[in-house]
């Protein structure tokens, strides 16, 4: 399952919302509410093994499922290990 597929499937289990589409504002549509973004900064945490910074906690980052699963997967990227060679 993509990062997109994971995060779709987890705001509209938890916030019971499956509308939107991925370029829509999670605050400004009330999608998601300031607690509920920290809900899902655990959930991107915990699924995902990356640590998210007080100061990436930034709409650009996390303001829609496309900054979201965009943001995840350069945290993804960036903690994988490169294999030697």
């Amino acid at each position: 399952m993509s990062t997109r597929d994971r995060l779709r499937q987890f705001i509209v289990d938890t916030f019971f919302v499956d509308d939107f589409n991925d370029d829509e504002s999670f605050l400004r549509s009330g999608i998601i509410d300031s607690t509920g973004m920290m809900e899902l900064v655990l959930f991107i945490e915990q699924v995902f093994g990356v640590k998210i910074r007080d100061s990436e906690l930034l709409p650009q980052n996390l303001d829609s499922l496309r900054r979201a699963s965009a943001f995840v997967d350069r945290k993804v990227q960036a903690a994988t290990p490169v294999p030697a060679t």
